[in-house]
């Protein structure tokens, strides 16, 4: 999910327990390592595993690819 001001429900949704707080529009979240930062425009992604981490826009979009829902 891609962090921007109109998603920011739906990020804490996304993020459940593991949203800290919001803090001049970043978000902390609770990793498995540590607290980090979600900057608007990054996305957050959820592990095979269930863990959530931030990415940064450049590296998502070279790491995953769009794909149609079924």
């Amino acid at each position: 999910i891609r962090y921007t001001k109109e998603s920011y429900s739906d990020c804490v949704d996304f993020c459940n327990e593991r949203f800290v707080a919001c803090l001049d529009d970043c978000l902390i979240i609770e990793t498995f390592e540590r607290q980090q930062f979600v900057r608007l425009g990054d996305y957050i992604v959820k592990s095979v595993k269930g863990d959530i981490y931030p990415c940064a826009p450049d590296i998502f979009e070279m790491t995953y690819e769009e794909v149609e829902r079924v």
